[in-house]
């Protein structure tokens, strides 16, 4: 069933647009997923503006919601999409999040950064959407550090290191769906979102030290991943 369907005709403006802005921002979040290895500047947001709009949408104001879903939206759209592996998918479930987000408006503590509660909505979505699915048998717990430069190669910035960046990409977004989901969240919330461990912890519900673990370990695993597409591909010729 086509999500517009899904929506009740009844459900305010702002629950009843939100397709239309996941789709908007569809094709940034896919520019996005492309760079993996950059961080999104999670935090740039205003938190101060992000409270006035809170209250403005609590208070029956639409247009505030609205402007709420069109700050967010790439970014919930970014991690549903490489959290599922599917851009319908994750589509789908980032305007699940701003229907379940807009719904519990009401309770939400205005103490509370948004974008931490908005990232947990989406997170808690991910990973009841990844439990009805078959049970992942990637093991990572074997990774170990010996393999950066692989990291490495993927961030140069010369023309041969952007090259093979552009090749490498493709390869690590695959071998991000094979981590397992909660090696995978935190991966994107740190090393794609921006965030930084406190607010992982608040997101998640896990210590930080646990956070910075499996985040090393995620790391790990994908950077010997490229390694070994690099020793497989032939070299280019500076």
């Amino acid at each position: 069933m086509n999500v517009r369907d899904r929506l009740h005709p009844s459900e305010p403006a702002p629950v009843a647009t939100t397709k239309t802005t996941m789709r908007s921002n569809a094709g940034e979040a896919r520019t996005m997923a492309r760079h993996s290895g950059e961080r999104r500047a999670a935090s740039s947001a205003d938190p101060v503006e992000d409270a006035a709009l809170v209250r403005a949408a609590q208070r029956g104001d639409r247009d505030a919601f609205g402007a709420l879903v069109a700050r967010y939206a790439p970014r919930i759209l970014s991690v549903a999409t490489r959290m599922l592996g599917s851009a319908a998918d994750g589509e789908d479930l980032a305007q699940d999040t701003f229907i379940a987000a807009f719904k519990a408006l009401p309770a939400f503590q205005r103490d509370a950064r948004f974008s931490t509660w908005l990232y947990r909505i989406a997170v808690n979505k991910c990973t009841d959407a990844l439990r009805a699915r078959r049970p992942e048998t990637v093991s990572i717990d074997s990774a170990d550090d010996a393999s950066d430069i692989a990291w490495q190669t993927a961030h140069r910035s010369t023309p041969h290191g952007e090259l093979e960046r552009t090749e490498l990409a493709g390869e690590l977004e695959r071998r991000i769906q094979e981590l397992p989901p909660l090696y995978r969240e935190s991966f994107l919330l740190k090393h794609v979102e921006g965030l930084g461990y406190d607010e992982m912890s608040e997101v998640l519900g896990v210590h930080r030290d646990t956070l910075k673990m499996r985040v090393y370990k995620a790391r790990t695993f994908l950077s010997r991943a490229l390694t070994r597409v690099l020793e497989v591909k032939p070299r280019l010729k500076p």
